[in-house]
């Protein structure tokens, strides 16, 4: 039984069908959108057709660009001799936010998952390979998650990369910052392990 009209019903019923946003939160931002000033829920209708249809892959590194190239492939400082390959552009935020990394990007847009019917072909793979016969490229990272799916890819570029000569290095994964070690699965300590440093 619907406790609302048919409109507010409608817009819960999409606004819960974005990830992350359950039943109570789509409520709630259906409530807060409907006492928005008119002009403010226009805008915000605005830029999401706006970003929609002018969103594209940047012509390099795929990530999402309204240019032709994003604004770090773009940059000529950047060292471009060096690609870091992630899944989404939300690993390339979280590598930016760091600060630490001057080098460019390669997003595959997902993992290589048997399980769910995602192979080679359907990830930014191609375009990588394209990219490294093309430029005078020094190192690439593979910077997959430590999932299966992201292990799982890691070998397979790597495989696909090692006959090119090109280096290729794998992100050390280990234990976080605050975590307790009796908490941490073997694998993660394992790798905490490999991936020591000298102090």
């Amino acid at each position: 039984m619907d406790y609302f009209s048919g409109h507010i019903s409608t817009l819960i019923e999409q606004l819960s069908s974005l990830p992350g946003i359950g039943t109570k939160t789509a409520q709630r931002l259906a409530f807060h959108i409907i006492s928005m000033p008119e002009d403010r829920v226009k805008k915000i209708a605005d830029s999401m057709m706006t970003a929609r249809s002018q969103v594209r892959y940047c012509r390099e590194c795929c990530t999402l660009t309204d240019a032709e190239l994003c604004p770090i492939c773009g940059n000529r400082k950047r060292d471009h001799g060096t690609i870091m390959v992630v899944e989404t552009p939300r690993d390339l935020s979280a590598y930016e936010k760091t600060g630490k990394y001057d080098g460019v990007y390669h997003v595959l847009h997902g993992a290589i998952s048997p399980m769910l019917g995602i192979g080679p072909d359907d990830i930014r793979l191609k375009e990588l390979m394209r990219r490294l016969s093309n430029e005078e490229i020094k190192e690439v990272i593979i910077a997959t998650n430590s999932s299966l799916e992201g292990e799982t890819t890691a070998m397979y570029i790597s495989r696909l990369i090692k006959p090119t000569g090109i280096p290729v290095t794998r992100i050390a994964s280990g234990v976080p910052v605050g975590g307790d070690l009796e908490n941490i699965d073997e694998v993660t300590l394992l790798r905490a392990l490999e991936g020591r440093t000298e102090l």
